[in-house]
């Protein structure tokens, strides 16, 4: 018994492995500039404005619109993606009691194939 070797309970050591580091890659005109200003695209807080987006407003709510009905093809692609999938309210602007209308009247037109579920590929 005392040729064999008693497990031991302390952890292993691990050995830390160093790899060289990897040459940073460098822009052509030598170095990266450090950056100063805004990032490009977004309006900063500092300057001026880059763009003013306006409030979305429900269309159907301005058109007076009641019943938003399943067989108008034509008012439903509006709402519908070119994948088929019905476009959320935050990108359209409508309202949450027109979204819910609009969405059964989508899935009503979708199952009498007046509506195509998916895109074609």
């Amino acid at each position: 018994m005392a040729d064999q070797e008693k497990p031991s309970t302390a952890a292993p050591a691990v050995a830390e492995e160093t790899r060289p580091e990897a040459p940073r890659p460098v822009h052509r005109d030598g170095p990266r500039p450090a950056r100063s200003g805004p990032r490009p695209g977004g309006a900063g807080r500092e300057g001026g404005r880059k763009f003013f987006r306006r409030k979305k407003v429900c269309k159907f709510c301005v058109e007076k619109i009641d019943a938003i009905n399943y067989k108008d093809v034509r008012l439903l692609a509006q709402f519908v993606a070119e994948r088929g999938k019905i476009v959320p309210r935050r990108l359209t602007g409508v309202c949450t009691p027109h979204q819910r209308r609009l969405s059964a009247a989508i899935k009503q037109a979708r199952n009498i194939a007046l509506l195509p579920f998916a895109a074609r590929f």
